[in-house]
C-alpha cells in the first residue's frame, strides 16, 4: 500500500520475480492507469501488439492505451512496476498523462526522472520491503519538491471528471459529467483530452473494460461480467476484448501469458 501522501497518484505497485517459459509473452494490456516498469535483471523486451517494432527499456514508462502491449518474457522477469493516476502523471513524472498517451518512454527522458543512483540500489537489494522503503522515500521527496510548483497541478475539473468517471465503473455518461463540474461537453472533451491523452467516452470505456477484467479474474462467470461491468450483453464484451486485449474473454481467463505458435 502507497503511503498516504502518494495515494492520489499511485494506485499500486508490486514487486515480481518469476521464472517462465522463455516463450512466454505477456499481454500487458489497457487500464486506467500508467504503467512504470523498473527492471532490475535485465531489460524490458515490449512492443505494442499493432505496431510491430519492440524495444528494450531498463525503466519503462507506458501511458493510457486502448491496445495491448506485448512482453516478451526470454523465461525470466524480475522488476516493480507501478501503477500511476493520470493525477500522478503531472506529480511524479513532470508530464501530463496526455504527453505519454500510447507511448512507451525511458523513465530517464522524462522532466523528472529517477537517478541511475537509485536504481543500482534497488537492483542491489534481495529484500522487497527495503526496495519498497527506498523507492516510497524517492517518491515521496519528488512529490515535496514539486508541491509549490504551478506545473503540478492538474485542474480540477478535470481531475473530478476522472473522479467520477472511474468511481462510476465507466458508465458515468459524459453530459451528467459535464454538468457536474460545470463546463459545456465540448470544453470537458478539449480540456480531459490535453491532460490524459484520452476523452472522457474512451476514459469509460477504458475503465469499464478494466473491471471486467478484475471480474473475469475472479473466475465470474462470462454473461455475469457482461452485465456487472455494463456491457450491453456477452457479444458485445467479446467485441471489446478483441478490440482492447486482442484475446477473447475465454483465452485471457486461462493465462496472462501465451506461447506463440
Amino acid at each position: 500500500m502507497p503511503h498516504p501522501a502518494l495515494r492520489p497518484y499511485v494506485a499500486s505497485w508490486v514487486g515480481f520475480r518469476a521464472a517462465l517459459d522463455p516463450r512466454a509473452v505477456h499481454h500487458g494490456l489497457p487500464s486506467p492507469t500508467l504503467t512504470v516498469v523498473l527492471a532490475l535483471d535485465e531489460p524490458l523486451d515490449v512492443g505494442w501488439l499493432d505496431r510491430g517494432e519492440r524495444e528494450r527499456y531498463w525503466t519503462c514508462v507506458a501511458g493510457l492505451h486502448t491496445g495491448p502491449a506485448l512482453v516478451r518474457t526470454h523465461g525470466w522477469q524480475h522488476g516493480i512496476q507501478l501503477a500511476l493516476t493520470p493525477l500522478g502523471a503531472r506529480a511524479l513524472l513532470g508530464a501530463p498523462a496526455a504527453a505519454l498517451a500510447a507511448t512507451m518512454t525511458e523513465h530517464a527522458e522524462l522532466p523528472v526522472g529517477l537517478p541511475q543512483c537509485l536504481l543500482e540500489n534497488l537492483a542491489a537489494q534481495r529484500d522487497w520491503r527495503r526496495r519498497h522503503l527506498l523507492l516510497e522515500r524517492h517518491l515521496l521527496s519528488v512529490l515535496a519538491r514539486r508541491h509549490d510548483d504551478p506545473a503540478h497541478d492538474v485542474r480540477p475539473e478535470v481531475a473530478r471528471a476522472w473522479w467520477l468517471i472511474a468511481s462510476s465503473g465507466g458508465r458515468a455518461r459524459v453530459a451528467d459529467v459535464a454538468e457536474q463540474v460545470g463546463w459545456g461537453r465540448r470544453r470537458l472533451l478539449e480540456q480531459f483530452r490535453a491532460e490524459v491523452g484520452v476523452g472522457p467516452k474512451e476514459a469509460g470505456r477504458i475503465v469499464r473494460f478494466d473491471r471486467s477484467r478484475r471480474l473475469l479474474d475472479a473466475g465470474i462467470p462470462l454473461a455475469e461480467v457482461a452485465d456487472r461491468a455494463g456491457y450491453a450483453d456477452q457479444a458485445h464484451l467479446s467485441r471489446e476484448y478483441a478490440r482492447l486485449a486482442g484475446r477473447s474473454p475465454s483465452r485471457l481467463r486461462e493465462s496472462a501469458y501465451h506461447l506463440p505458435g
